[in-house]
């Protein structure tokens, strides 16, 4: 069975269609499980990348109560709004200069 380049390269672009299909499903199906009351959840790898901290850093401001987390099914989360209100609370602005010849 001999099949030209031109019907392979139609069933190759339909077998890509399809597998971006899948890809989409499975991000939506990711992002509603990843809900709680409405609320997106962030795992510790996502923690790690949108603060740039090290694991160490999350454990540490874990322990000492300054994020609040869930655990699920042994995984840790944490609510986006926490995640907001921690980087509010832990936002120091700029000291303001204080004239000298005061």
């Amino acid at each position: 069975m001999n099949i030209d380049r031109m019907e392979f390269l139609a069933w190759m672009e339909r077998i890509i269609d399809r597998l971006d299909m899948l890809s989409d499903h499975i991000d939506d199906s990711q992002k509603k499980r990843n809900n709680i009351d409405g609320e997106e959840l962030l795992d510790n790898q996502d923690l790690l990348q949108m603060l740039k901290i090290s694991n160490r850093s999350l454990q540490r401001y874990r322990s000492i109560g300054k994020l609040p987390y869930y655990t699920i099914s042994g995984k840790l989360y944490y609510k986006l709004s926490d995640v907001h209100q921690f980087i509010r609370e832990s936002f120091n602005p700029p000291a303001k200069k204080m004239n000298a010849n005061k």
